[in-house]
């Protein structure tokens, strides 16, 4: 609606200065007609005439011309008066400022390709910023909340104000080029007509849902999702596992949260061009010379190998789950040629 506002402001801004011009220009045509003059001095009487200043004539008028003035002094010194009083009111309150911020935005917006569309800057939808934003991917976050859009711009991430349900905004935040959407909306049911809304725009998109309730999950699947992920259920489990296991515990912290040895675990696709495809685990050697242990192999079409050996061959278009660092995995997905 903020924005609804300020566009109205400033088209009704543009409007009082296109009738201004097109006064200034039917009095410059006017006095050259009537009066001979040149277009410097027409336009020189009009905007005398216009502004009420009255410098004097540059020479005596006809009767005519003494007519036409009258009538453009009593047409335009209403409009000249009032076009500047709001000029000037609407460059003091900032509208300007903020539409041409919002253009920026959206040309910012145009320019994304390959990101994230991440649906709701609550808790969740803050740590998802973060993570994106430690993974080096673009994304750009929709919350209706006002206030939460300008906390979200001042940590300094695109925003896009509006309601993430509505296609029109979608399509503001390019889900036509984004390669997949979170929804982390607080309310199950939010989240529900998001991914019904994104799904039925983009059939080929990945769709990660945030659920509360365990009987929010077939909602969410039939509307679309990819994945849930239930972050209660997430945090009773991981409670347990500290206090059952906590040295793997430990360890899983190091790759989820990139703490200490910074390990990561990733998916990295084997382009039939890259020069791992037809060789071994053996031959390729990824560990002795990237320091990458490869936890599993899915060949295309196949079912995943998840205790890969020496022997294990790397096939073209076969998915790696790798272990490493951010460096490490890194040089990993530039010799599998993505």
């Amino acid at each position: 609606m903020v924005a609804v506002v300020r566009q109205r402001a400033f088209r009704h801004f543009l409007l009082m200065i296109l009738a201004l011009l097109i006064l200034v220009a039917i009095g410059t045509t006017g006095y050259r007609l009537l009066e001979g003059m040149n277009t410097i001095d027409a336009v020189y009487m009009t905007i005398i005439t216009i502004s009420t200043v009255g410098f004097g004539e540059i020479k005596p008028l006809s009767p005519i011309g003494r007519l036409f003035t009258i009538g453009l002094i009593v047409s335009g010194a209403g409009v000249a008066a009032y076009t500047f009083s709001n000029a000037a009111a609407f460059l003091l309150s900032g509208e300007w400022r903020s539409h041409l911020e919002r253009k920026k935005r959206l040309r910012m917006l145009a320019q994304l390709s390959n990101h994230v569309i991440v649906c709701g800057y609550g808790r969740v939808g803050r740590n998802v910023a973060q993570e994106l934003k430690a993974e080096g991917l673009p994304f750009v976050v929709i919350d209706p909340n006002p206030e939460k859009i300008a906390g979200i711009q001042e940590d300094g991430f695109l925003a896009l104000h509006g309601n993430a349900s509505n296609e029109q905004h979608l399509k503001e935040a390019g889900i036509d080029r984004s390669r997949g959407l979170v929804a982390a909306a607080n309310s199950d049911a939010e989240n529900v007509f998001i991914v019904l809304t994104a799904r039925s725009m983009r059939k080929d998109m990945l769709i990660v849902a945030r659920a509360n309730y365990e009987e929010s999950e077939p909602k969410l699947i039939r509307a679309g999702a990819d994945r849930l992920i239930l972050p209660y259920r997430i945090a009773g489990h991981r409670m347990v596992t500290m206090l059952v296991r906590p040295d793997v515990a430990n360890f899983l912290d190091e790759i989820t949260h990139a703490t200490g040895l910074e390990l990561l675990l990733e998916q990295v696709h084997l382009k039939p061009t890259s020069p791992l495809v037809g060789k071994t685990l053996a031959q390729a050697q990824l560990r002795g010379k990237l320091g990458i242990t490869v936890l599993a192999c899915k060949p295309l079409g196949e079912k995943p190998d998840t205790k890969p050996g020496p022997d294990t061959v790397l096939q073209a278009d076969a998915q790696i789950i790798a272990l490493g660092t951010r460096n490490q995995l890194r040089e990993l997905e530039k010799l599998a040629g993505r």
